[in-house]
């Protein structure tokens, strides 16, 4: 063996010695107070829980693959108390906690702006023209050619995938938008 092999083999000895070095946290020593692991195989459904000397708690039942709902607890190192509830289904993983961050409030102008849509659904959001020097309203149209409710797909939408038929310049699209 080389002496550069043995150098590295002691060095790499001495870190993984102090990588496990046992801890001197309290959480290193703490036991499980209680467990429950239950699995019904005629429908899938399960529980299961536990709890720790050091206060962490986890409890959770379901239905494989359908759904689950649990909740859980720890104290964090400056002795806070961290619970979360949650349910996770066909809507997705909803947790639950004082400690979560939760989303800015929506501005009022915004929630003043959404409660007029609510109220006015007649103003289906066409443009209508105000004429300050006469006293009635016309509706914006393009001269020629009536806008009237036309959308256009997306500038990236015109790009074919490869198994697409190719367009020819100036064909008529199914959208009546010529290229």
């Amino acid at each position: 063996m080389s002496k550069i092999n043995v150098v590295v083999l002691v060095a790499m000895s001495v870190l993984l010695g102090v990588r496990a070095r046992p801890s001197d946290s309290p959480d290193a020593h703490a036991e499980i107070r209680s467990f429950v692991n239950e699995l019904k195989q005629e429908d899938g459904s399960y529980n299961y829980q536990f709890e720790t000397s050091n206060g962490i708690a986890q409890q959770e039942q379901g239905v494989g693959g359908y759904y689950a709902s649990g909740s859980s607890q720890y104290y964090t190192p400056e002795g806070q108390l961290i619970q979360l509830t949650y349910t996770a289904d066909e809507n997705g993983f909803q947790p639950q906690g004082e400690h979560l961050p939760t989303p800015h409030p929506i501005p009022e102008a915004i929630l003043k702006s959404l409660e007029y849509n609510r109220n006015h659904p007649e103003e289906d959001g066409e443009y209508v023209h105000h004429d300050h020097h006469h006293d009635h309203h016309e509706h914006h149209q393009s001269h020629g050619q009536e806008q009237g409710k036309q959308y256009l797909q997306p500038a990236g939408a015109l790009l074919a995938p490869a198994s697409s038929p190719v367009v020819s310049v100036g064909q008529v699209l199914p959208y009546d938008r010529k290229v």
